[in-house]
């Protein structure tokens, strides 16, 4: 059986919006994969100390925001894993459901300056085929001292050439909550699940 290319977005995606999105999409196009999977993040041990949306609302935007594109689809995995969820965890998972596939791990440009941090981030890094990194304006990160830090990093790492997307959940959620101008940033269903269940009002 011929090898396929399965991508790993992992997030709380609270809310999901169009930068996802199209980032996603670019991921899919440019780095040849078969399918995405957007891997949504129960309880992420790096945001133990910030309110997350429940689980329940995220997971129904999330579908609502994929349901057009046949190449999209939710994991389950860390949703049904008992935490902490750490990636290298969930990739040796995925490896294991999907012997036949090669495992390319999304990341933003601030979580590569990161993985230093992360749990095992050597082992990781030689489990996945490889790193597709969607930058962000002004993303720092200093690639000669990850390598130091990580050898056989750069050979991993695939920038996606995307526009660039300046866009965050945390400023949504501080614009729904502040009253300003939010709906054109995320999809009108997104949008509407966000007025009729009154999220992030604070409320």
């Amino acid at each position: 059986m011929p090898r396929i290319k399965i991508g790993l977005f992992g997030g709380t995606f609270d809310p999901p919006h169009i930068g996802h999105l199209i980032l996603a999409s670019e991921a899919v196009h440019q780095l040849g994969l078969s399918r995405l999977l957007w891997m949504l993040a129960p309880d992420p041990p790096h945001k133990l100390e910030q309110p997350i949306t429940p689980l329940p609302h995220r997971l129904e935007m999330l579908q609502r925001a994929i349901a057009d594109n046949e190449s999209f689809e939710i994991s389950h995995l860390e949703i049904e894993r008992p935490g902490p969820h750490y990636t290298i965890d969930t990739v040796r998972q995925l490896s294991q459901l999907e012997p036949n596939a090669d495992i390319v791990l999304l990341l933003g440009g601030d979580s590569l300056r990161d993985l230093p941090t992360w749990r095992l981030y050597t082992d990781l890094v030689s489990e996945v085929y490889q790193i597709g990194v969607m930058r962000r304006p002004g993303d720092p990160f200093d690639m000669p001292a990850l390598e130091t830090k990580i050898p056989g990093l750069t050979e991993k790492v695939v920038f996606i050439d995307a526009p660039l997307q300046d866009l965050a959940s945390r400023e949504l959620r501080r614009r729904v909550a502040s009253g300003e101008v939010y709906r054109c940033y995320v999809l009108p269903s997104v949008s509407k699940y966000i007025e009729s269940n009154r999220l992030y009002r604070g409320e």
